[in-house]
Formats: structure tokens, sequence, C-alpha cells
């Protein structure tokens, strides 16, 4: 008997901070008991949210535009003509002049030591007396010129942190901006996920896949620094956790990424290979999809070699790899986990030294719970960015993040930080024939 299966498409994004991603459709929501998760929107309830999520994120697109005007304006007046600026460099010329002046206090007192001890022996009472008046005044203009020094470094520095103190705000009250952005885009894939899978079901019969939390695919040897123009090899094991027998395994190795921006894409310049035991050639994965685990016996496990080469002109950014497997029996069950791990690593440019490194470490998603039918894949997480592409030789195009220009981030005293991403994965079994 053999098994008739096809597998959806994969669902990527990336975040700059934890949010939830499917609010805009409660079919995906984990907030609802079991029961009530059978109740799915209809199709046109989801064309409506889509819609709405279309402008929403519109508009949050024209809202960044308009900040990143609002923050460089606010940083140039900052630089220049803004109150604080002018303070913080009068403050600052103050000191100068202050420490000038002590300079000039410490040198009349050396002057007037030195006066003394060049009286001549036969110097009168009254020149001895004027030579010490001399000195007590200098050294008296000293201490008062040190003090005056004190007093105006301290405020030059209090208006250097307020200048300072008002950069940060600037580029803080743009970062929530671009932060709604990013929600309104999660938003946005999430809705157009869950239409384009409505309609999906909507012409297919089959039988939804149930969760398998025991049956676990895992990463090691991959670092979190990559540079262009190298080639990384890692691995993945495959374990079968659970007191079942499975006939057919299949591992999921998807690899995203974007440019430091986190709005361009990247895939394009990323190949990614396995080979196993039993299939030694280098072959590339093809849909994110390694159908060649084969069958696992109960607390079996096998290890999938895996290469990741980068071109040598994949700009510098961000990258994800998500992992997950699933399970297909000949009886008709199947299932896997429930979420994707996802591990992170930074991309250097070619010739760049990675420094020190480690491992990256898997990041869980999180995923529903079952509805009784035993489905529990339906996607739950946060996310943000651009539309997942599927590229050429097995490579997924990328997830997206946002961030503040280099110059921006420099010139406001803060960085915008490129947080990680989440990664949706949408597994359904399709009723098939024996043949």
């Amino acid at each position: 008997m053999k098994i008739r299966r096809a597998l959806a498409t994969a669902v990527a994004a990336a975040v700059t901070a934890p949010a939830v991603l499917l609010s805009v459709t409660p079919a995906f929501a984990d907030t609802k008991p079991a029961a009530q998760t059978q109740n799915k929107p209809t199709i046109k309830e989801l064309e409506k949210a889509a819609a709405e999520a279309q402008k929403a994120y519109d508009k949050a697109v024209q809202a960044k535009a308009d900040a990143i005007l609002v923050l460089e304006k606010a940083l140039a007046a900052l630089d220049s003509t803004h109150p604080l600026a002018v303070a913080a460099k009068a403050a600052k010329q103050a000191a100068t002049d202050a420490a000038a002046a002590k300079t000039a206090a410490d040198q009349a007192v050396t002057a007037a030591k030195a006066a003394i001890e060049d009286l001549p022996t036969d110097a009168t009472e009254e020149q001895r007396a004027d030579a010490e008046a001399t000195l007590s005044e200098a050294e008296a203009a000293a201490a008062t010129a040190a003090t005056a020094e004190t007093t105006a470094v301290t405020k030059a520095a209090e208006a250097g942190e307020a200048l300072d103190d008002a950069r940060v705000a600037a580029v803080r009250a743009y970062s929530v901006v671009d932060k709604a952005l990013d929600d309104a885009l999660a938003a946005k894939i999430a809705a157009d996920a869950a239409l384009a899978q409505a309609k999906k079901e909507a012409e297919e019969e089959g039988q939804d896949c149930e969760p398998e939390h025991d049956l676990t695919a895992e990463v090691t040897g991959l670092p979190t620094k990559l540079v262009a123009g190298t080639t990384t090899a890692f691995s993945v094991r495959v374990t079968n956790g659970s007191d079942r027998h499975m006939d057919e395994v299949i591992a999921y190795v998807g690899v995203h990424a974007t440019d430091k921006s986190g709005l361009k894409d990247t895939g394009k310049f990323f190949r990614l290979q396995w080979s196993s035991e039993s299939s030694p050639k280098w072959k590339n994965v093809k849909d994110d999809y390694i159908d060649a685990v084969g069958a696992l016996k109960p607390g079996a496990r096998t290890d999938l070699k895996m290469r990741l080469t980068l071109d040598k002109a994949t700009p510098a950014g961000n990258g994800l790899a998500f992992i997950a497997a699933d399970f297909f029996n000949e009886d008709g069950s199947c299932g896997g986990a429930p979420g994707v791990d996802r591990y992170e690593f930074d991309v250097k440019a070619a010739g760049s030294k990675p420094d020190k490194t480690e491992d990256a470490k898997p990041k869980p998603a999180t995923s529903t719970k079952p509805d009784g039918k035993g489905s529990g894949h339906q996607p739950q997480g946060s996310a943000s960015g651009t539309p997942a592409k599927t590229g050429t030789n097995g490579t997924l195009a990328a997830t997206g993040s946002s961030s503040a220009t280099t110059s921006i981030a420099l010139a406001g005293g803060a960085a915008v930080v490129l947080g990680a991403a989440a990664m949706l994965v949408v597994r359904r079994r399709k009723a098939g024939s024996d043949v």
C-alpha cells in the first residue's frame, strides 16, 4: 500500500519583538476551548479580514515613511538649532573657558611663589609682605577658579546628557511606529495565509494529521555567525521518541535570510544541501522537505548531514533556520511536531572574520492544542516582515524584519534592535487511493 500525500506551503515571516501574529482571525487563536476551534470562520469572513489587514498595513507603511522624516528632522535640529543643542554647546564652551581660567590662576600661584624665592637677602619687610600678599591672593583666585571649573564641567556633562536623552527619545518614538508596521505586516501575512488555506481546504477532502511532540528534529553544529562565500556543515537528528512505529518520516529544513534592513530577501544567495548514510551523495533541499528519513521504530533516530553555502555576493544581514518533522503511516495515520524550532544566525559580508561564535540554540515556536479531531497543526505565534517566497535550488526566500539605518541609529545615540523571527508551517495529509 502506497501513501499519497501533499504537504502545504510553508509560510515564513520575521519579527522585531514578540507580538500576537494571528490577531486578525479567531480561526488561529489559541484562546478558545477545543470544542470552539471547530467553528472556523467562513471564506467571506476571512476575505474581509484580509482586506482590513491590507488597509491597516498600507496606513502603517505611510506612517513609517512620515516618522522617518520626523526623526531625521529632529536629529538634525538636535545637532544644531535645538535649545538643548545650543545649551550643550554653551556649557561646553563655559567649561573650556573655566579650565583656561584655572590654568592661568595656577600659573599666577607659581609665579608668586617664584617671586618670593627670588627676593634678595636684603629685601625689606615691606617687600616680603607684598610678595606674600600677592601669593595669598593668587592662591585664593586659583581655588575660586578650580571650583568654577568643576561647576562648569558638571553643567556641561548634564547638558550633554540631556541632549543625548533627547536623541534617544526621538529614535524610540520612531521605533514605536516601526514596530506598528511590523505588527501590521504580521497580521496581513496571517490573514492572507488563513484565507489561502481556507480556500485550499474548501477544494479538498482529507484527514487532519495529529500532533506528535515526541517526533523531534534537532540541529547541531550550526554557528550563530556565517560568512558570505563560505560553506557551513551541520547536522539534523530526527528522533522517534514515541512508542509507535512510524512508516515514513519526513524532515523539514528551511533557511530564510534578509539584509541588514530586514526588507530585502537574500535567500537567492543561499544553497542548502543534505546527505545521509543511506544516500551519501549531496542533494539540494527541495521545497524545504527531505523525503529520505525512512521508517523509524520507537526510540530510533537518524542523522542527516547538512551543508549551507553562501554565495560571495551575499549581503550582510540576518538569517533563520526552521526545523521540524512529519510522519506518515500506511494505515492512514499521520502527524508531526505542531511547532517549528527556529535557529537564528548573523550573516557577515565576504572576507569578514566571524570572531567568537557559538552554536545556534533552538527557539521553539508555539502551536495550538489539538481540537478533538487530532489536528493541532494550526499556526500560532508572532511574526513580521516580508512575505515568504520559495527560491530555486530548494532555498526559501526570506522573512523580513525591521531596523533603523545605521546612520540614524548612530546619530540618535541608540539602535533600533533587529529582532528575531517566527515561522508558521501548515501540514496536512490528504486522503488518497491505496494504489
